[in-house]
């Protein structure tokens, strides 16, 4: 067997397999530093095969329910032999003739469909000589896969790209595995979401938990409602998401396997509706008079739940997703309060003086227009804390701080979905290195029986906006979102090191780095290829 040797004077020199190994060795034994997250079963040699850019392939096994024509996997080809191979520059670069084939098998043609909180992600992925297989339940599972192979693929000293032999069976811990964005406290611009789902994709979640409207702005806009954003956004037209912008996004995570997951939060956090909505917000009164201010959502009127209605009805069109948020969480009782209308309302509802129980009535009203929808509605915890009849909630989001794990158990132990987000809140400024706070997380810590444990279905998370914008939000999210991701996807017992957890870590951020995402440095180091993006 022969081989050609190109060096970068352009002179060629025909050497035999034996001599050729021989240098490779000399040049350094490269390896990946592995996958992340961490598979849940991985086994990797030093065996290793070198990929020619011009001969490496992509193809569908014959007895693939999907072949050429599946969108999602036809993209992700293309998208993935960019990542794989950005560069074919190198001082020195050996010129391999063989092929290399990544072949993809899957059982279930789901090409033209949406991910869903169902979906199999579980892929097998073996590499050998001049080929890798990957065989997957879906095409959500095969992405997954393909993210896996691309890790495994690296470049030596002098240019050439590698991968070792490797065996892994995967598939993730949790099903739900979000990032929330806030887009209502600064405007993100629709290039720094689809910029942040490719990174999501990267790291393996498959959530994006799209809170897209606040106190501050309401930047959708409402084909029923224009006025929503054109008097409560930023601005009418530079600060809003068109319809176009909604399914362009859809659309980028769906190519991805992420599941766009809206959230309109009510009664509270709505002070910009109310510009272009009146009549929605509470009046609140001073002294027995209107002081001019606003307060939550007003839950006595019928035209309250006919508006919501309308809203949800054009809102669930647009985002395919069985799941909404709700939101329902921070209600300030003091403007219902000073309210005399409300306060006859109470009375008559027998509530008394408990504003819990009115929010409770609002929340038990929305959650049963989107019933009516066809949607399954997520609830921050304040929801469950305050509702006597929880029958009507399915799942419920843990934010607060303190003994969050006492909240899932609680949450477990009444029969109800659980996703957890206290823990992994990074949007406060805080030195990167903290990272380790956000993978030392055990969801399952709390004392529960099996069937309340698998109640909780994953995790989040969230990157609020008072102090992030496009200018911040990379480097604060990667690589700290990262951990969180592993602790999502990985086995526990595998993934309680941090001190083995760091070196992986490192190695996955210069991968971001490498693929145009600014992730902050963990500590003192170097990337081989550091960010140019600057």
């Amino acid at each position: 067997m022969e081989l050609v040797l190109t060096v970068s004077s352009g002179r060629h020199a025909r050497l035999n397999h034996n001599l050729l190994l021989l240098i490779i060795l000399q040049l350094g034994l490269h390896t990946a530093e592995g996958v992340w997250p961490l598979p849940q079963s991985f086994t990797s040699s030093t065996e290793r095969y070198p990929l020619n850019p011009r001969t490496f392939y992509f193809g569908y096994g014959r007895q693939s329910a999907t072949q050429e024509g599946c969108s999602v996997l036809d993209e992700a080809f293309k998208r993935y032999f960019s990542l794989i191979f950005p560069s074919a520059d190198g001082v020195l670069r050996f010129s391999v003739d063989k092929p290399f084939i990544v072949t993809v098998s899957v059982d279930h043609g789901d090409c033209e469909s949406y991910p869903n909180e169902d979906s199999s992600e579980r892929y097998s992925l073996s590499v050998s000589a001049g080929q890798a297989s990957l065989k997957a339940d879906t095409v959500w599972g095969a992405l997954r896969g393909l993210e896996s192979f691309s890790q495994l693929v690296y470049q030596g000293d002098y240019g050439t790209y590698f991968v070792n032999k490797t065996e892994i069976e995967d598939f993730p811990r949790f099903q739900f595995r979000g990032i929330l964005l806030d887009t209502s406290r600064h405007y993100l611009p629709v290039g720094a979401i689809l910029k942040t789902l490719d990174a999501m994709a990267y790291s393996k979640f498959n959530v994006f938990h799209w809170h897209i409207v606040d106190d501050p702005s309401f930047p959708y806009q409402s084909r029923t409602f224009p006025d929503l954003s054109s008097k409560g956004a930023f601005h009418p037209m530079t600060h809003i998401y068109t319809q176009s912008d909604v399914r362009r996004v859809i659309s980028h995570a769906r190519m991805r396997g992420i599941r766009v997951l809206p959230e309109f939060d009510s009664p509270g956090h709505t002070q910009s509706w109310g510009k272009g909505k009146p009549d929605l917000l509470t009046p609140c009164y001073r002294g027995g008079t209107p002081s001019g201010t606003f307060g939550p959502v007003n839950p006595i009127l019928p035209s309250t739940y006919a508006f919501m209605t309308t809203l949800f009805k054009e809102v669930t069109s647009l985002f395919p997703d069985s799941y909404i948020h709700l939101g329902g969480d921070e209600v300030d009782f003091t403007c219902w309060r000073s309210n005399p209308d409300i306060q006859a309302f109470m009375r008559k509802m027998g509530f008394g003086v408990d504003f819990t129980k009115l929010e409770a009535f609002y929340m038990e009203s929305i959650v049963n227009i989107t019933s009516a929808l066809n949607k399954t509605s997520i609830v921050w915890q304040d929801v469950f804390d305050y509702h006597e009849r929880r029958s009507s909630l399915s799942v419920v989001e843990v934010w607060k701080e303190g003994c969050y794990l006492c909240e899932v158990r609680r949450v477990a132990k009444a029969g109800l979905k659980v996703i957890l987000a206290s823990p992994w809140y990074l949007d406060l400024p805080g030195p990167t290195h903290n990272w380790a706070r956000y993978y030392t997380v055990w969801p399952l810590a709390f004392k529960g029986t099996e069937e309340q444990k698998k109640l909780v279905i994953g995790g989040e998370v969230c990157m609020w906006g008072e102090y992030v914008d496009a200018t911040n939000l990379s480097p604060r999210l990667w690589p700290r979102a990262s951990a969180a991701a592993e602790r999502l996807w990985s086995d526990e017992k595998q993934t309680t090191s941090v001190k083995d957890a760091f070196p992986r870590l490192q190695d996955f951020r210069c991968q971001l780095l490498r693929r145009g995402i600014r992730a902050e440095p963990l500590f003192v180091g170097h990337c081989k290829y550091e960010y140019q993006g600057i």
